[in-house]
C-alpha cells in the first residue's frame, strides 16, 4: 500500500471547499477526481468529530459546495459531484488520516499471509510512518509493513451491535 497524495485538481478543491465543510460542522476527509468510464467524478467525502454522517448532513453539504465550484470553476471539463459519508470503515490512505487516528481500532489486510499465517489483523492504530504501521493486538505490538498491506481501514464490529 502506498500512501495517497492529492493530485493537483484534489488539492485545489479541497483548499477551496474546506472552509466551507469546516463552517457547517463537518470535515472533509478525503476528495477524490476519479475517472470512470466515460465520466468524471468528483468525489467529496465528509466526516464528523461528534456524529455519524446522514444523508440529510450529505445534503446539507452538496449545496453550498457545488454553488462554490459553479462560482470558481476548478475543473474544466463537466463531472459528476458526489458528497458521501467517509463511512464506519473509512479507508486509512493518506498521511491526515493516520495521524488522525492514532488510538482508534483499525484493520489492515496483507496482500500475502503474514509469518502466522494470516492476512488480516485488527488492532489499535499506536503510531505510524511511510514505511510501517504500528499496532497493539490484545497484549502484543504488530509492526506491519505498509508494502505488504492492501488497504488499512477503521474498524467496526458489525456482528456486536443489536438492533
Amino acid at each position: 500500500m502506498k500512501l495517497k497524495r492529492f493530485g493537483s485538481t484534489e488539492q485545489r478543491i479541497y483548499d477551496l471547499i474546506a472552509p466551507v465543510v469546516t463552517e457547517l460542522g463537518y470535515l472533509v476527509w478525503d476528495v477524490r477526481y476519479e475517472k470512470e468510464g466515460a465520466s468524471w467524478y468528483l468525489r467529496i467525502f465528509i466526516d464528523s468529530e461528534t456524529d455519524s454522517i446522514s444523508i440529510n448532513d450529505c445534503e446539507r453539504v452538496t449545496g453550498p459546495v457545488s454553488d462554490l465550484l459553479d462560482e470558481h470553476d476548478p475543473i474544466e471539463q463537466s463531472y459528476i459531484l458526489e458528497v458521501s459519508s467517509a463511512g464506519l470503515e473509512a479507508d486509512l490512505v493518506r498521511e491526515s488520516h493516520f495521524d488522525a487516528c492514532i488510538g482508534s481500532e483499525v484493520r489492515a489486510r496483507a496482500f500475502r499471509p503474514f509469518e502466522d499465517g494470516s492476512r488480516e489483523v485488527i488492532g489499535v492504530l499506536e503510531d505510524w510512518d511511510r514505511e510501517k504501521i504500528t499496532l497493539r493486538v490484545g497484549d502484543e505490538t504488530r509492526a506491519l509493513p505498509l508494502n505488504m498491506l492492501t488497504f488499512v481501514k477503521l474498524y467496526f464490529d458489525f456482528g456486536s451491535t443489536q438492533n
